[in-house]
């Protein structure tokens, strides 16, 4: 491949692509605002092309200057990374459209995904099971209170567009519901546009499990095991572990079932996510990510399988390799296979509490771990962006030495110049609660009071 592909992302993410591509023998493109002039994604690729002022809206959300640096690069393919625009379905258009090829799925199948209630709706028709709730959009009025008493508190209102928490809310009162309805919606239309909700029954403190997924488009998926995601502040995910401590091989083999068959109803093309909720032994479809996860490494380490060559592979050249070594040609032969878990792995996010300049940056080694990250002595974090610095994942034998394996990690790893919420990851670690493996999303809640500020 002689033209390239151009990353239309920053920090870690174009870090960990562009590794892939000279693994690949592929030129590298990298974008960067005048914010990230002198970032390490920058340094690494074998051209960089600024884009615009830091403001993400002028420049990693500018679809027009992505797709112009594209075509002035001689760039064959756009890998979208992770949020900005990875689940644009008009980003994904417009890149197809100027003769590039998007490394994701089809344009169509973001939209369907991207709408919760219609991802629901494929969920039912591939017989996934969902929780109770509205079939479609709901107003407020009347309609709202009676389909309300029909699914049964506690309720949760979410946006059909977006995620991140926004445009979501808990009732535990119908005299709320009214209320809140609105300020969802209001809430949904400023984040994204779409200011459609629905309403879901809530369930509590559920583990939240998603499995990760590969497939070539044409009806053969990859199933690769589960991560549990379930340590979370404010929806936002901080520990990831793989295999779920509350996932029996009998849920496992049955979650990626439902999931081969969900996937290949939508032919799905590339590396996707599904998300589910466990709760008393029973698992409920949540959501599709139509792109990779910030988390993927767990499942890299669990397999021994780069997520980021495949989605070149299925891209590019219309095919992907499975675990074992096999390698799975476009062919409509609907083929599923399930890979496994080997061992146990963990990650753990690193987050700047403060931006600035990083004074010195040591990372921790030894065997079986991983550093995925964009930081080096002398970089700045601006405050323009996502705070997350850094991914620390460990694979290991058993759950108890792969956590006395990051214990090690988090203790050898060290930021300076910036405040970061190690302490905290730490913290949680070594709770008793998380280490019995039997908690909750609302593990952090119920640990707060006791944690570092971070």
């Amino acid at each position: 491949m002689k033209g390239g592909i151009l990353i239309a992302n920053r920090g870690e993410i174009a870090v960990r692509v562009i590794r892939s591509c000279k693994e690949m023998g592929i030129p590298s493109v990298a974008v960067y605002s005048t914010a990230d002039k002198d970032a390490l994604h920058v340094k690494m690729a074998d051209k960089a092309v600024c884009i615009g002022p830091p403001a993400a809206k002028d420049s990693y959300l500018n679809k027009q200057a992505l797709i112009m640096a594209a075509l002035h690069s001689g760039c064959e393919a756009i890998h979208p990374g992770v949020g900005f625009l990875s689940e644009n379905a008009d980003f994904a258009r417009q890149v197809n459209k100027a003769g590039i090829k998007f490394i994701g799925a089809h344009p169509d199948v973001i939209d369907l995904l991207g709408d919760k209630v219609k991802a629901r709706r494929a969920a039912l028709e591939a017989g996934l099971p969902i929780t109770p709730g509205s079939p479609g959009a709901i107003q407020p009025g009347p309609g709202a209170l009676e389909e309300a008493k029909r699914i049964g508190l506690p309720i949760i209102i979410k946006a059909a567009a977006g995620g991140g928490g926004k445009g979501m809310r808990i009732v535990r009162d119908f005299a709320e519901l009214e209320k809140n309805l609105t300020l969802c919606s209001s809430e949904a239309l400023k984040a994204f546009g779409d200011g459609t909700v629905f309403l879901e029954r809530y369930l509590e403190n559920p583990r939240h499990v998603e499995l990760q997924i590969m497939a070539d488009g044409m009806g053969n998926v990859c199933v690769l095991g589960e991560r549990d995601c379930s340590v979370q502040r404010n929806h936002q995910k901080l520990l990831e572990e793989s295999p779920s401590t509350q996932v029996t091989d009998q849920m496992r083999k049955a979650m990626s079932r439902d999931a081969g068959n969900l996937f290949r109803n939508l032919k799905y093309a590339g590396a996707g996510t599904i998300e589910f909720l466990v709760k008393n032994g029973e698992f409920f479809f949540m959501e599709v990510n139509a792109r990779i996860q910030v988390e993927h490494p767990v499942t890299e380490m669990i397999c021994g399988y780069d997520l980021i060559r495949q989605q070149i592979l299925v891209a590019l050249a219309n095919r992907m390799e499975c675990p074992n070594g096999d390698l799975v040609t476009i062919a409509a032969e609907g083929k599923q296979g399930i890979s496994i878990p080997g061992g146990y792995a963990l990650e753990c996010r690193v987050n700047a509490l403060t931006p600035g300049k990083v004074t010195k940056f040591n990372t921790p080694g030894g065997p079986e771990v991983r550093v995925d990250s964009f930081l080096y002595d002398g970089c700045t974090v601006p405050p323009t962006y996502d705070s997350m610095v850094a991914k620390i994942i460990v694979h290991a034998r058993s759950r108890d030495e792969g956590l006395a394996r990051m214990e090690r990690a988090l203790n050898e790893l060290v930021i300076e110049g910036i405040k970061t919420n190690i302490a905290s990851q730490l913290a949680i670690l070594k709770s008793k609660q998380f280490r019995s493996g039997d908690f909750g999303t609302g593990l952090y809640a119920i640990l707060e009071k006791e944690l570092p500020n971070g």
